[in-house]
């Protein structure tokens, strides 16, 4: 797995900074060791103090949103995919310790939320899932409409689309970066199965009958294009939730994990023609699945003010 970060890193540090929580000096420098071996350099890699339980910065760590000019950091709680695998309080506290850090204000909604389980198109709307946000595991208390308000007020979204369920072994009940993601403010990629024997064909088939309905925040139809589940990815008899829409989205980049050479090349060549500015680049995730997530779910964007 640190070898996989590694060559993450030395595709991403060429166009942005890339940000390293650490637990303390020691895992730095253990940290820059794995890096020098992979050659990648220094230059706009940091490294932060900040111990964490777990290393899905995706779900535990900030959201940036602007505010009337000002950047602002929204700590939403945190509780390892409904109290899962505790502890979680050191993951819990990121934004917060991250914002201390910065200088940067802080908000506190009140209400659980992962980062891996909404995408936004930065036009006002919001795409997410039934299976977890509504999930009994999150916020109990909170109706399907008091979510939705929570979510208008915080991020500033005004146009909600809800798919069904995600994909057969995400331990997270049902993200959306693990099956259906923008690519800009009109277009979806979502990800299919074509084998009518698997698992995942029924409920991917819903997602997709849904999309085909929607419309963005003007009232026009989505633009829905289809990218290929990998083969099943199987560790200790255990289904993984192994996708291609688990990628990142850098500034020079998209980093695409890769499982499966009969289905990786089909994967990058969407991708590719949805991104034509950025180089679509596929780096083998067979490993990393195995902590039951990839690329989007180790990393979380910083936007420029």
């Amino acid at each position: 797995m640190p070898g996989v970060i590694a060559e993450m890193i030395r595709h991403l540090a060429p166009g942005e900074e890339v940000h390293i929580n650490v637990a303390d000096a020691a895992m730095e420098a253990s940290a820059r060791s794995v890096l020098a071996r992979a050659s990648v350099a220094n230059t706009n890699v940091f490294f932060h103090h900040h111990p964490t339980n777990d290393a899905w910065c995706r779900d535990h760590g900030p959201i940036f949103v602007q505010r009337g000019g000002e950047q602002l950091i929204l700590d939403w709680g945190y509780n390892a995919w409904g109290g899962k695998y505790p502890p979680f309080d050191l993951d819990d506290v990121i934004p917060s310790r991250i914002a201390a850090e910065f200088g940067i204000p802080v908000g506190h909604p009140g209400m659980i939320l992962e980062g891996g389980s909404i995408d936004v198109n930065g036009r006002g709307t919001l795409l997410t899932t039934e299976a977890c946000l509504l999930n009994p595991n999150r916020n109990p208390d909170r109706s399907r409409e008091a979510i939705e308000q929570m979510l208008r007020d915080w991020l500033g979204v005004h146009h909600i689309l809800w798919l069904g369920e995600g994909i057969v072994g995400d331990d997270t009940d049902g993200h959306i970066d693990d099956i259906t993601r923008f690519t800009d403010e009109r277009t979806v990629v979502t990800v299919i199965e074509e084998d009518p024997r698997d698992e995942n064909f029924a409920l991917l088939q819903d997602n997709l009958r849904r999309l085909e309905t929607m419309t963005d925040q003007d009232g026009m139809p989505l633009r829905v294009v289809t990218l290929p589940m990998p083969h099943p990815v199987v560790y200790q008899q255990q289904r993984l939730p192994a996708s291609y829409a688990n990628f990142y989205i850098g500034n020079d980049v998209v980093l695409l994990p890769a499982y499966d050479p009969d289905r990786d090349g089909i994967a990058q060549t969407t991708l590719q023609g949805l991104f034509p500015t950025r180089r679509v680049v596929p780096i083998d995730c067979s490993e990393l699945i195995w902590g039951l997530g990839a690329f989007h779910c180790l990393t979380q964007q910083w936007p420029a003010p």
